[in-house]
């Protein structure tokens, strides 16, 4: 880990000043080291006080995101308790895949604080602006068929809106399978991408992507009346390091449910769809439905004049009230 974030960690576990000699005996480096992370960390927005004969206190952070700040508040052993943080990536989702790829363990964190070419479903991009989101994806290695991985999504969805809900005044809904609404409007949304093993039938590994508007933001007109964020819905500022560590934590609270789905009860509970009429889209297919419900196995069960079906991939969007 870097001098800068091994001095930032000391420092937020600190509430007494410590000086730049004790600094630099406790990390073992020089007392120039500890001077020159000081001066990066005011470059980027940390109030250091430092007082004479007393030495260093944080007095107030900004709304960066950080590792250091990422473990004060994580509680996971697993997802997330390794993670790589970058100031720009074309996309988290690819990196993860590289890494996934090449043997990278089961519950690594990949941290984008901006993305050049953020990914949505259906090959779409999302809005991905510096210092204003949360983009992040995990690497997940479970033992499940390829055929049940839209239950990673349904999992991830309720992860992410109990995290908000942790940390915000507001009321996080899902619309299945991969979007989470504030306010009806979309502040999040999640992609999973999966790597199958064709001999077992099974996943090699999944990526699972999330993109959260977090602080508050203005849209591009073409998003301006669907896309919101957690600060524009609330009203107060959300730490995004410590959203970040509420996700994992909820992530690895719900993981061992992969099995048996307990959350996909949850998931009914939180949903904008179900009882509402929806247009679904298949590739280049697309039909009016009447979403009945969500099944067990994270399917949308909708109605048409054919009758009763399960919808198990694909994408829907609801039409107006």
């Amino acid at each position: 880990m870097s001098t800068k974030n091994e001095v930032l960690r000391t420092l937020m576990g600190e509430s007494a000043a410590l000086s730049g000699e004790r600094l630099a005996r406790r990390l073992g480096v020089s007392r120039n080291s500890v001077w020159k992370a000081i001066e990066q960390l005011r470059q980027e927005g940390y109030e250091i006080e430092a007082a004479t004969n007393r030495g260093y206190r944080l007095v107030s952070a900004p709304n960066r995101i950080s590792v250091p700040e990422i473990e004060q508040y994580l509680t996971a052993k697993t997802i997330g308790a390794r993670m790589e943080l970058h100031p720009l990536l074309d996309s988290s989702n690819n990196r993860a895949k590289a890494l996934a790829a090449n043997g990278a363990p089961h519950g690594y964190l990949v941290i984008a604080e901006s993305q050049s070419g953020g990914k949505g479903r259906m090959g779409r991009s999302f809005f991905s602006p510096e210092h204003s989101g949360v983009y992040i994806t995990y690497i997940l290695r479970p033992q499940m068929l390829a055929e049940k991985a839209v239950m990673i999504t349904s999992m991830a969805a309720v992860a992410v809106a109990r995290a908000i809900e942790a940390l915000a005044d507001v009321d996080v809904k899902i619309k299945w399978v991969n979007d989470l609404y504030i306010n009806d409007r979309k502040a999040c949304g999640i992609l999973c991408e999966a790597s199958m093993d064709f001999e077992s039938g099974g996943l090699e590994y999944a990526v699972l992507g999330i993109g959260i508007n977090v602080t508050r933001m203005e849209f591009p007109p073409e998003l301006a009346d669907i896309a919101t964020s957690i600060e524009n819905e609330c009203g107060k500022p959300v730490s995004r390091s410590r959203l970040i560590a509420e996700i994992s934590n909820q992530l690895e609270a719900l993981y061992g449910q992969l099995e048996t789905g307990a959350f996909m009860a949850e998931s009914r509970a939180r949903s904008n769809v179900i009882g509402r009429d929806v247009t679904v889209i298949r590739g280049s297919e697309r039909f009016d439905a009447h979403a009945v419900d969500i099944d067990d196995a994270g399917r949308l069960v909708i109605r048409t004049a054919d009758g009763v079906s399960r919808v198990g991939s694909g994408e829907i969007s609801l039409k107006l009230k």
